[in-house]
């Protein structure tokens, strides 16, 4: 099989994070572009990226581009496309997908165009008039934007930030692909002292065991390529083995705190099921009063935002809390992301470097204090 082309979702603002990781991986013709990536490779290229990416949603196989501003149109794209080589006669292919700023905007009629076409080639192909679709899931994806087709098929199954670890969040969840994003912002490489002092469900402190460990992300959960005719186990049985090859083994200095116990106890529980507990201190702390841990180190955290856990009133205080209690921790380089759009304000303090992130659908900025605070000469 020649080279497939693929396509990397990812949150906004983690395009270029996303790209680094891929050429990290020696992977070809990396295209960085709004919400996705691009990059070429073969059937190991496919189990590589998603057993080692750490902040992309998923690894599509894109198979096919272009305009359509009708239903026939769009049934004639999609038929062009050789889906015998990829679904097998008793496949399973569900459809689903979007359209934006398009004359074809209906996403069920869109969704029946392409299943029609399928469904039309495949029957040619293996010369039967009814497909049982009783075998592996292979999920069709379409995005339909400004006229313009994109025909993908889910090589991921579950989104890559599923690593198999957090059964159940708390109230306010961080998605494990922006976690990773944060420590990876920091250039933490296990070196230095890292602290969560909102800890939540473990996720950043977990993430970031992961990162020092050097461990794949995707390498205690399944996907669903692995069940592909054309790929199957052994490419992923393979890479699984040598990630495990690639882990380190040092110690590492990393604690999360949190005032809620019922929280210490998940980030605890989820700490095991990744591996990492041994790696990771979970203690109970209220980030505004606990006394820092070392002199020096590295602190990224998700405070509560306004709208979601507390009155946004209740977030002001307790950034400038918290900005108070860390005034004079020179040594300490602190990460903090947050919607509250006068955080700066509240903590005290302008930030030497802010980078736009989305949680969820709630717009962030991702505040890095890097350099010590300059003292007012009286």
């Amino acid at each position: 099989m020649t080279d497939l082309r693929f396509a990397v979702p990812c949150l906004f603002g983690l395009e270029g994070l996303v790209g680094d990781e891929l050429r990290r991986l020696d992977m070809k013709d990396v295209q960085v572009e709004n919400g996705r990536v691009l990059f070429s490779g073969d059937v190991e290229a496919l189990a590589k990226a998603n057993l080692w990416l750490r902040t992309g949603e998923r690894v599509l196989l894109l198979l096919a581009e272009f305009s359509a501003v009708s239903f026939e149109e769009l049934f004639q794209g999609t038929y062009a496309v050789h889906w015998e080589d990829f679904i097998p006669k008793d496949g399973a292919f569900p459809v689903k997908g979007h359209c934006l700023n398009s004359q074809l905007m209906s996403v069920p009629d869109c969704q029946a165009i392409v299943k029609k076409a399928v469904s039309r080639r495949l029957g040619e192909k293996y010369g039967i008039s009814w497909l049982p679709e009783t075998g592996a899931k292979h999920q069709l994806q379409f995005a339909i934007m400004n006229d313009r087709v994109s025909l993908y098929l889910d090589t991921s199954g579950a989104g890559l930030h599923k690593r198999g670890y957090r059964a159940v969040g708390n109230e306010a969840p961080l998605r494990e692909t922006l976690a990773a994003a944060m420590v990876i912002l920091t250039r933490y490489r296990g070196r230095e002292f890292f602290w969560d002092p909102f800890c939540g469900s473990g996720t950043i402190p977990i993430e970031a065991a992961l990162i020092a460990k050097n461990q794949a992300p995707g390498l205690n959960r399944r996907f669903a390529a692995e069940q592909f005719d054309w790929v199957g186990e052994d490419v992923f049985t393979r890479l699984r083995q040598e990630a495990k090859d690639k882990q380190f083994h040092g110690n590492y200095r990393i604690l999360g705190s949190d005032n809620d116990p019922k929280c210490i106890s998940l980030s605890m529980a989820n700490a095991r099921k990744a591996g990492v507990a041994g790696l990771i201190t979970f203690k109970d702390g209220d980030a505004t009063k606990m006394s820092l841990p070392t002199d020096t180190g590295l602190l990224v955290c998700n405070p509560p935002y306004g709208q979601r856990m507390m009155e946004q009133q209740s977030a002001q205080r307790l950034y400038s809390a918290l900005g108070r209690h860390l005034k004079y921790a020179d040594g300490w380089k602190k990460f903090v992301i947050t919607s509250e759009p006068e955080f700066e304000h509240y903590f005290g303090r302008r930030a030497n470097k802010k980078r736009k992130l989305y949680n969820g659908m709630i717009k962030c900025d991702y505040y890095m204090f890097t350099e010590p605070q300059q003292r007012k000469r009286k």
